[in-house]
């Protein structure tokens, strides 16, 4: 099995030290020189050199580069977190990191984020070795369920975000998407809205939209609405046919799976010359930054994104270092109203 480039980084410049090629206070190759030299990427080149200078080995200058340490201290793990999120540039992701951040560089860990896709060429112990724990946001239940078995076979700390993978033994931290779903529901039918659909965005239903879709049903019964979305309901899905959904049955409010579906739908309703709030009350789910934005700015479900940074890695350190199992945690949710909802 082939050691990790940023090592391999690493024991050259080491071996440079240790043989007097780099002398006390010899300048290190740039981030920019070894990205060249190795054939790799700047995160690469740059975590081999955060990880001498943790180990007391160089110091860094900033603006002029790093420097081989006068007095170099013994070699030492460097406690370190992986953070993994469906995809780099996921606009409906929420800022996690900003309630992680905090607890990790408190506790001295040290955060690696990436998307999920990290995996694809990763074993198990390759995460073991490299990592002390992990944070993985589940796109799918299905995916690298391989690889993250075999993490739980050794015992390695992993806190899954945002769906239960009942299939292995790890936490999750995730919203209340069912009371965020009813929550969006009653409101609409506090403002008078008697015939509220459910839009989803895609054929395949993630766990927390079911969830969501759940509490919807929930709180259609309980107000004795005249009309509910049904899973066969093949048009009450974003696609070209939604608009006549609404129309043919008449429905008044909506609630959408999240905030692009949402956004999506009014930008729809805008080009089908219906009126948003007047003829068509519309909610998402997720407080997204382009949810304020958007013309009217819409009334959305807002899940505590920082609260749950905040807990998983709070959990996940408490595991590493005391070896306790932490159980599942429910966030709760809040509703922001805004210009996309009004009376009937």
């Amino acid at each position: 099995m082939s050691k990790p480039l940023y090592k391999k980084i690493i024991e050259d410049l080491l071996d440079a030290i240790e043989s007097g090629q780099l002398p006390i206070n010899a300048q290190l190759p740039t981030e920019k020189e070894l990205s060249q030299t190795y054939n790799v990427s700047r995160i690469t080149s740059k975590r081999a050199l955060t990880e001498l200078e943790s180990q007391g080995l160089i110091y860094r200058i900033q603006g002029k580069g790093s420097y081989v340490q006068k007095q170099t201290a013994k070699n030492k793990k460097v406690s370190r977190i992986l953070f993994l999120i469906p995809f780099a540039n996921d606009l409906s992701l929420g800022n996690f990191n900003e309630g992680l951040a905090p607890v990790t560089s408190q506790r001295h860990y040290e955060v690696i984020m990436s998307s999920a896709e990290f995996l694809i060429n990763k074993q198990a112990t390759d995460i073991i070795e490299d990592f002390d724990g992990m944070i993985y946001y589940a796109h799918n239940t299905e995916d690298f369920l391989d690889t993250l078995f075999e993490l739980s076979i050794q015992q390695f700390p992993v806190i899954i975000l945002d769906k239960k993978i009942h299939d292995l033994p790890y936490p999750t931290v995730q919203s209340d998407n069912f009371s965020g779903g009813a929550m969006a529901t009653n409101y609409l039918a506090a403002q008078g809205h008697q015939r509220i659909a459910y839009i989803f965005g895609e054929s395949t239903l993630p766990q927390s939209v079911r969830q969501r879709y759940l509490g919807y049903i929930h709180a259609t019964k309980e107000q004795h609405l005249s009309f509910h979305t049904a899973l066969t309901d093949r048009n009450a899905f974003l696609n070209a046919d939604v608009m006549t959904y609404l129309k043919e049955n008449d429905i008044t409010g909506v609630v959408c799976e999240n905030d692009l579906v949402a956004i999506s739908l009014m930008n729809q309703a805008k080009r089908a010359n219906i009126d948003i709030p007047t003829q068509l009350s519309v909610i998402g789910f997720d407080n997204i930054q382009a949810a304020s934005l958007i013309d009217p700015a819409l009334t959305t479900i807002a899940q505590d994104f920082k609260g749950m940074g905040k807990l998983a890695g709070t959990m996940l350190i408490e595991w590493i270092e005391k070896q306790v199992i932490p159980t599942d945690q429910q966030i709760p949710v809040k509703q922001i109203i805004r210009h996309s909802t009004k009376e009937n």
